[in-house]
């Protein structure tokens, strides 16, 4: 007997190890004990009952079923190569490390019916099962199911604050400014920082020795003790950055954004976006579109008019006595030493760094600024403007004169009214709670500005922040975009997918991904949701085809017989930045959802090439679930915080358990996380592509040990908007669990102040796109998600959100339905709560169900207008018509 298995796991091994299996009373297990790092000795029937030959068992239905297993060359130190025991039964195979086996926590999987003990652990399945109950210890889910919801308010100082540099632009048009203003991040440098860059890759000039190009102002005494600045984007939404900085008695008042040189936004232009593709980070090109980009890049760097970034601050001293204020417009450089060669003309107000290369034009009061620093005193109430202009690239003597003599005033009523006229078209969502509310609008505008292309029919480059395009990564902003009404904007992005689709249907944008092909194809689908739009459906049915085939090719040379049940017709390829090469799960969930969508694009366009990859994707779908399903009766179970165990499932099928669990020696820690091929790239993805059904028990396991061991405050690590626990969540109508993710993630990812988001939570790469998107589309899934002919409306929303007075109100928003409106008027002070759906396009739902909660918790006491269920809180409204009204009185 292992001296192990008596005192529990120890960094050292023994030699012999003895374990008992015993099943739920009743059950009549047979199957089969396979070791891995071990050599197994007998297998003996409990009380000697039972059919034992080699590895293999055969117990009867008797009051304690049960085998007892003995195990030489045991090895149950920790770190690689520990003995794994796999119980290969018919039902619930599973798999266990053999040092996990203790007295204090037996393995225990109720769902299987099955417990695992040391040899001298005389409890039956029952006593196991009394023992763990009675701890009443409980999930972490389990936990957040019993506690209060959610809100901003109750996270915001537990988590992070981030805040991240803002991009301001026109949006399609590359040149893009970075602001990190007054220390907003801290490496940027010792004062405010402009940073001119196209799309991502910063502008670089002979005259800063072609380093990247940073220009430092500041206004007010300096940096001191006190965190006395504030930001904010106009009206909450805009891209137009406001900023407020107390410095004792006089206050700043700060007024950013970007405009043309000389025409209005209206005859905005954009860049090409093969062209802008190749200034963001990762992209890849193919030699003939490199060839592209060659010819179209001369008109794009040598524009006929520059992006120009307009500044005023207006100081204003508050205080009794007369106060100084101060100035410095901007120069080159991030730090006081940096000297590159220019000069300051006091009679213009230019900074140039010769007489034809101007790159700030600055005013005080509207004249031209004195002296590059200066100071000035402000009588009590008295204010003094201080404006600089900054084209993207510097510019002659004669257009700077030119840009001088335009208006602060006027080119920002014009940008002002520009980004109120983006909103104006698209639907509109207002919810009552201002930070979400603004959050969407901002949100929209953020993907927006950083969507490159030729204005107003060419193709879109729907970049994700610093990067190029990905099929998975750029998914949210373009499916984002479709359900606000934007589908011309939504339909020109999916566009970039199909000019770049290789020449063989292969699509791969940034950084050597291979899972964007399945993606891309996915989106694609998603928008023919949206729209039905047949016709274009027909115009890239050849494209359409082309990448399918390029899959079914890449899945036929994997159909291998040595790959049964590991991989047999899975791709194989990496889905992000770590080189992991195998068949991957996410890899293959995508490109099954892709081909399916594909095949319901075409079963109007061409029935029989629907069939053709309707039967390939299906089975492609079940040589998925093979494989899964092997993968996790090997994958070594996990304990839970109820006092149960769990089974689990690798990454990808060459995957021996949770990589997190060091089966192999190897390491792997990246992007700030243990957890990212097991939490964020792994098995989860499966549910939201659709190979799982979120209601099954496998489904359910996947949650629990990932929200066990894979998330703080039920949100993922580093780059948590790549778990799909969320939209699972949303699906289910988990409510406190889906508002836990959706509070905590946001709260500590996206600057509270403007809105934008960084890419991972150890703050790099700003104007994350990406995670901004996936913030939109949760918020989309709470409010509105469709579930087969069934509209589900308001499932996750907060309780409070419907507090006396509050409105929630959905106006034209896209769906698979249609546009559909709908408004809730909380009166709960009055005693009760009315709702109305519109929802007439021919494809409307079936049923609607829409979830009403009181915000004390309240029940009705009369439902006008539809069914409720009592549980959920909802009103099913059945039949629906196009037309429904409800009322809930209490």
């Amino acid at each position: 007997m292992s001296l192990l298995l008596l005192l529990g796991p120890k960094a050292f091994s023994q030699t012999v190890g003895q374990v008992r299996v015993e099943w739920k009373e009743g059950s009549s297990p047979s199957g089969t004990v396979q070791l891995q790092h071990g050599v197994l000795r007998t297998i003996e029937g409990l009380a000697g009952k039972g059919k034992m030959k080699a590895n293999a068992f055969q117990v009867g239905s008797g009051s304690r079923p049960g085998i007892l297993i003995t195990i030489d060359s045991a090895r149950t130190e920790y770190g690689t190569g520990a003995t794994v025991v796999s119980i290969k039964t018919a039902k619930n195979p599973f798999s266990f490390f053999l040092r996990d086996v203790t007295s204090t926590s037996p393995i225990y999987l109720p769902d299987y019916g099955v417990v695992v003990l040391s040899a001298t652990d005389g409890r039956s399945y029952r006593e196991v099962e009394a023992t763990v109950r009675s701890r009443k210890t409980m999930t972490k889910l389990q936990r957040i199911e019993t506690e209060r919801e959610v809100s901003f308010s109750s996270v915001e100082k537990k988590v992070r604050n981030m805040t991240v540099p803002t991009w301001l632009g026109t949006s399609r048009d590359f040149r893009i400014f970075q602001i990190a203003e007054n220390l907003t991040d801290a490496s940027q440098g010792e004062a405010s920082i402009i940073s001119p860059k196209r799309s991502s890759t910063a502008l670089r000039l002979v005259e800063t020795k072609n380093e990247p190009v940073h220009y430092l102002y500041t206004y007010g005494r300096g940096v001191g003790v006190k965190e006395n600045v504030s930001r904010r984007l106009e009206q909450g939404t805009l891209p137009i950055l406001h900023s407020t900085l107390t410095d004792d008695d006089v206050v700043y008042k700060s007024t950013t954004f970007v405009s043309l040189e000389k025409s209005p936004l209206s005859a905005l232009q954009g860049t090409d976006f093969l062209v802008a593709d190749s200034y963001s980070g990762g992209h890849m090109f193919t030699n003939e579109q490199q060839e592209l980009v060659k010819t179209k890049s001369e008109k794009a760097l040598n524009p006929d008019e520059e992006t120009v970034l307009f500044f005023r601050v207006e100081a204003v001293n508050s205080g009794p006595v007369p106060r100084y204020a101060w100035f410095k417009t901007p120069r080159p450089g991030t730090m006081w030493w940096q000297k590159f060669p220019y000069r300051f003309e006091v009679k213009t107000g230019f900074s140039a760094y010769s007489e034809n290369r101007v790159f700030c034009i600055s005013k005080l009061n509207g004249k031209p600024l004195p002296g590059e620093e200066i100071s000035i005193l402000l009588q009590p109430g008295e204010k003094a403007l201080f404006d600089f202009f900054i084209p993207h690239s510097p510019v002659s003597q004669e257009r700077a004169a030119q840009l001088a003599m335009l208006t602060f005033e006027q080119r920002y009523a014009e940008s002002r009214d520009f980004w109120l006229a983006k909103l104006g078209k698209a639907a509109q969502i207002h919810v009552p709670e201002k930070r979400i509310d603004e959050m969407i609008q901002a949100g929209l505008l953020h993907l927006d500005l950083i969507t490159y292309g030729n204005e107003p029919n060419a193709t879109l480059a729907p970049t994700i922040g610093v990067y190029s395009p990905i099929g998975t990564e750029s998914a949210p902003i373009i499916q984002f975009y479709a359900s606000m009404g934007w589908t011309d904007v939504a339909r020109r992005s999916l566009e970039y997918f199909l000019d770049k689709q290789h020449e063989d249907g292969f699509i791969q944008n940034f950084n050597g991904y291979m899972v964007e092909t399945g993606a891309a194809l996915w989106s694609m689908g998603e928008y023919f949701r949206y729209t039905n739009d047949r016709e274009w459906v027909g115009t890239i049915k050849a494209k359409l085809l082309k990448s399918c085939d390029y899959l079914i090719a890449w899945r036929n040379r994997n159909k291998k017989e040595e790959l049964r049940g590991r991989g047999y017709g899975m791709i194989e390829g990496k889905v992000a930045d770590p080189e992991d090469h195998f068949h991957q799960f996410m890899l293959n969930g995508y490109a099954y959802l892709g081909m399916s969508r594909c095949a319901e694009m075409l079963a109007n366009v061409d029935p029989a090439q629907s069939e053709r990859l309707r039967k390939e994707a299906d089975a492609w779908k079940e040589d998925i679930r093979q494989s899964f399903f092997t993968s996790v009766a090997m994958s070594p179970v996990v304990p839970l915080g109820d006092g149960t165990w769990c089974p689990t499932a690798p990454p990808w099928t060459e995957g021996a358990g949770l990589r997190g669990m060091y089966q192999k020696r190897e390491t792997f820690w990246s992007h700030g996380t243990f957890t990212a091929p097991d939490g964020m790239l792994g098995p989860l993805h499966l549910i939201f592509c659709e190979v799982l059904d979120p209601l099954e028990p496998a489904a359910k396991a996947l949650l629990n040990y990932h929200s066990e061991l894979f998330y703080q405050e039920n949100s993922a690590f580093s780059q948590p908007y790549y778990s799909r626990h969320n939209w699972m969540q949303a699906k289910l109508g988990m409510t406190k669990p889906f508002l836990s993710t959706y509070y905590h993630t946001f709260a500590a990812h996206a600057d509270r102040e403007t809105y934008t988001f960084w890419e991972h939570l150890f703050k790099v790469s700003p104007h994350k796109t990406h995670e901004e998107a996936w913030f939109l589309m949760e918020t989309r899934w709470m409010l509105y998600l469709e579930e087969g002919s069934t509209l589900r409306l308001f499932n996750t929303v907060p309780r409070h959100w419907l507090e006396q007075g509050n409105q929630l109100t959905l106006s034209n928003v896209r769906s698979y339905f249609g546009p559909i409106s709908t408004n809730v008027t909380s009166e709960v002070e009055k005693g009760y709560i009315t709702a109305t759906v519109s929802c007439t396009d021919p494809r409307k739902p079936k049923e609607v169900l829409i979830r009403i909660p009181h915000p004390t918790g309240k029940k009705p006491v009369k439902v006008a207008g539809g069914i409720y269920n009592e549980q959920t809180e909802t009103v099913s409204i059945k039949d629906f018509s196009g037309q429904a009204e409800i009322r809930l009185d209490y």
